[in-house]
């Protein structure tokens, strides 16, 4: 059964969240902050955390930090009432997956968590056939969830992996933000197609910290992005 750790200071909401995934499924784990959040990771073993933002203690942006810089790969679901594009970048740069604004229905959520569990199924079978990218100096690995750029190992994200594939797969293609997003989201959701700019800058900041003339993901203007190759 896939397990959802579910980190929420609100025991109302806790429950409600908690008996919703319940019936869809899901095996769930709970933490009422972020501090109990990550004693339960060592282990829960989740396959997707689902995280409020705003929380005693350790709120959620400092959670996913601590697990990205732990190299923890594990998809983060963002929860906050927040409705702003600041904390929404700021999320995604922490490493956040995903970014749900409340007031939300569960309906919603419960598609945002299936979209990352299926992703990371449909991963190993896909791997199957093709588990490695050489281009370059970029190397892939998908099995593993592993990037190297000149032979230095890349730490990222589910998503942020799914975004170089798609790139990488098909060096030279122009991919239109939208198009980037169905291949890093794997549901169709309404999402600001923006937020592709920011995993975009995200990315070039970790290759750059390599290779500071990287220039390999080009912006090309009105269109979208692509792989230089």
């Amino acid at each position: 059964m896939t397990r959802i750790l579910l980190i929420d200071d609100d025991p109302a909401l806790r429950d409600i969240l908690s008996l919703a995934l319940e019936d869809a499924g899901f095996d769930v784990v709970v933490a009422e902050d972020g501090h109990a959040g990550l004693a339960a990771m060592a282990t829960a073993d989740p396959a997707v955390v689902v995280s409020d933002v705003n929380m005693p203690r350790l709120d959620g942006f400092s959670l996913c930090r601590r697990l990205r810089e732990g190299g923890s790969t594990v998809p983060v679901i963002l929860l906050t009432s927040r409705d702003s594009e600041i904390d929404e970048a700021l999320g995604l740069e922490l490493g956040a997956d995903d970014y749900v604004t409340k007031p939300f229905s569960t309906r919603i959520l419960l598609a945002r968590i299936g979209a990352l569990v299926r992703r990371e199924q449909h991963r190993s079978q896909a791997d199957q056939v093709s588990s490695a990218i050489e281009i370059g100096h970029l190397s892939l690995d998908a099995e593993r969830l592993e990037v190297r750029y000149r032979n230095t190992p890349v730490t990222v994200t589910v998503t942020e992996f799914r975004m170089i594939e798609a790139l990488s797969r098909r060096p030279g293609v122009v991919l239109s933000r939208g198009r980037l997003l169905e291949q890093m989201r794997g549901d169709d959701s309404v999402v600001a197609e923006r937020l592709v700019d920011t995993y975009i800058r995200r990315m070039r900041r970790k290759f750059e910290q390599i290779d500071t003339a990287f220039a390999e993901i080009e912006t090309v203007v009105g269109a979208g992005y692509r792989w230089r190759g």
